[in-house]
């Protein structure tokens, strides 16, 4: 019988995991869950007669696949899915997906609290401005972009979105201005939120050159990916922008060096928050367990990353 392995350092929702076990029981195959591990042993114990993972940000390596030699598909519960050896799987023959859209609401609405958070000089009891009426550009115009842009236009703010893989007829038929540069999209926003993934072309693409073009004011919203941000880029630009804040979701590597000389104008969650609803939990979760019977019975590979 194929067993259905949920193995994640950082646990699911009750409820997520009671509806992939009734899931994956109804299908015919063996649940098996491993939560909260604190050792590696641990994971690739656990993996060795898996044929299928769920997984969250564990890490998918050489040696955790080579733990696995029954291992036929993975799939990372969430959309970004770095945290898996895609070159390995694929030599492998081994199947990995996320869930894309299943959280996007979740980091969209992550996205507006955290910028109202900023506008509002993060509740310190001075005053702050609103958003409304202020420009806001989305660098990627993918599932959570799109809800940001909703959620955003909610607040009355004027959105720009730019993304070279999306046709701007689509980004526009939503009611966003499509810009076709980058530069662009900072230049005309006094907010801009990075929804880009970590890849060689993106990392520390974010750079002191993008910041310094955004308009007084300028606030740098990042649930993405820490590694697309260039630190000592932004630790300049805070240095030479009074104006200029950051808040991220991913607390960059100086994270307290620059809390104490820029307070006020910087702000990191204690860890990534941004899927962290029991909505999106469950949601991701169920999605990765259907995900993974479809290919088992019918071979579906609608979701795979490493073709």
């Amino acid at each position: 019988m194929a067993k259905i392995l949920v193995a994640t350092e950082k646990p699911f929702a009750p409820a997520a995991i009671e509806g992939i076990k009734k899931l994956t029981e109804e299908a015919g195959y063996e649940f098996a869950l491993l939560e909260k591990y604190t050792d590696k042993s641990e994971l690739l114990d656990a993996v060795k007669d898996a044929t299928a993972l769920i997984v969250r940000s564990d890490k998918i390596t050489l040696e955790v696949v080579n733990a696995a030699p029954e291992l036929k598909i993975v799939v990372r519960a969430g959309a970004g899915f770095d945290n898996v050896d895609l070159e390995t799987t694929k030599e492998r023959g081994i199947v990995v997906m996320n869930t894309p859209g299943q959280n996007a609401n979740a980091v969209a609405e992550l996205v507006l609290g955290m910028m109202v958070y900023g506008a509002r000089n993060q509740f310190n009891g001075k005053p702050g401005t609103e958003l409304k009426g202020k420009r806001l550009g989305i660098q990627a115009y993918g599932n959570v972009g799109k809800n940001v842009a909703r959620i955003a236009k909610g607040f009355g703010m004027e959105v720009c979105a730019f993304d070279p893989f999306v046709d701007a007829k689509d980004i526009e038929a939503d009611g966003v201005k499509a810009v076709e540069k980058v530069e662009d999209l900072y230049s005309n926003c006094e907010y801009v939120s990075l929804h880009i993934p970590a890849l060689p072309a993106t990392i520390n693409s974010i750079n002191y050159t993008l910041t310094s073009l955004m308009p007084k004011g300028g606030t740098l919203i990042n649930t993405a990916r820490k590694e697309v941000i260039h630190e000592e880029d932004l630790e300049k630009i805070l240095r030479n922008r009074p104006d200029f804040s950051y808040i991220s979701d991913i607390a960059p590597d100086n994270a307290e060096e620059l809390k104490k000389e820029f307070e006020g104008r910087v702000f990191f969650t204690p860890k990534k928050m941004g899927a962290q609803t029991g909505e999106a939990n469950v949601n991701a979760g169920l999605a990765a367990a259907k995900q993974i019977i479809g290919y088992l019975k019918d071979g579906d590979e609608t979701f795979r990353v490493n073709k």
